[in-house]
């Protein structure tokens, strides 16, 4: 029998290598889709991570201010105004989007001290702010309660940390935190006190916080019976926690000024008596607030010794 060409033979391969030819093919495909899905998840989390970066952190804090101390200074917010400085103290300027203030406030342009005894005020420019203030007798207490001025230190500036602490922090010295507030709550610290000129050393606790407290320099009460009634609930809560209006002071001193105006209590510290009077005088004048004759009497025996 003749043999058959080797060009007319018909290849065979046999059926287990052609297995194996597409068991590789779909190994590398497989292995080629890995690859792909690794190289997206990993552009998933480049885009995770960079979108965070602007994130904020607890306390309501941007994560570039962590850790930094809150000064009421510069983040409490003032009812119709921001804090700003000028040449003879600190002035008021309009900051759009702010609660308004009482018809008749003034909030541009009022010089004033914002951090206590370290800005000293124009004694000049509060004279000339006490002329243009109406004067008026008290009026009934009536329906006053400290709830008309809202909550008691409240967040009003949303930097995370209460009034209280934003005062302490502006006021004291040598400052230590209570951890993983990132510099909001103050543990101990050292106050100068403006009313007594003595040193006070200050740690938080129950028996121990009250030996500093924070002064409204201009009594909730005394405002109340002085035009406060006629403010909206909004603008009151802000009077209530305007670093403006707001000292950090010795505790039984307080307690002895109660809601006394300028006529009734003085500071015992008369170094500090022009910077008090001059305050309480930009408080009454931003908020639209009058005095009564007697205290108008006060506040220029005061001020016709002061001098910048």
């Amino acid at each position: 029998m003749p043999r058959e060409p080797v060009s007319a033979r018909k290849s065979y391969t046999p059926q287990s290598s052609l297995q194996q030819q597409k068991s590789a093919a779909g190994v590398s495909s497989s292995h080629v889709k890995r690859i792909l899905r690794a190289f997206f998840a990993l552009f998933l989390a480049v885009a995770l991570i960079a979108g965070c970066s602007d994130a904020t952190t607890g306390y309501g804090r941007n994560v570039s201010q962590v850790g930094t101390a809150t000064s009421a200074s510069t983040a409490a917010t003032a009812p119709s105004g921001s804090i700003a400085s000028s040449e003879n103290g600190l002035s008021a300027t309009s900051d759009a989007g702010s609660t308004e203030l009482p018809k008749g406030a003034d909030a541009s342009a009022t010089p004033h001290a914002e951090r206590g005894v370290s800005s000293q005020p124009s004694y000049s420019a509060a004279e000339q702010a006490l002329e243009n203030l109406a004067v008026k007798g008290r009026a009934p207490k009536t329906g006053y309660s400290r709830d008309q001025f809202g909550q008691r230190w409240a967040d009003v500036d949303h930097n995370g940390c209460d009034t209280r602490n934003d005062i302490l922090n502006r006021d004291l010295t040598n400052k230590t935190f209570k951890p993983g507030t990132h510099d909001c709550v103050v543990l101990t610290g050292t106050l100068s006190d403006p009313y007594t000129g003595n040193t006070i050393a200050f740690q938080r606790g129950i028996k121990t916080s009250e030996a500093v407290q924070i002064d409204h320099v201009v009594a909730l009460s005394d405002a109340w019976q002085k035009g406060a009634q006629q403010l909206s609930a909004e603008v009151r809560e802000q009077f209530a926690n305007d670093p403006l209006n707001l000292l950090a002071v010795d505790g039984p001193t307080n307690a002895k000024k109660s809601d006394g105006d300028a006529a009734t209590w003085l500071p015992p510290n008369k170094a500090f008596r022009c910077d008090y009077v001059a305050r309480q005088i930009f408080v009454k004048e931003k908020y639209a607030l009058w005095v009564t004759a007697a205290e108008k009497n006060a506040m220029e025996s005061v001020l016709s010794s002061c001098t910048n």
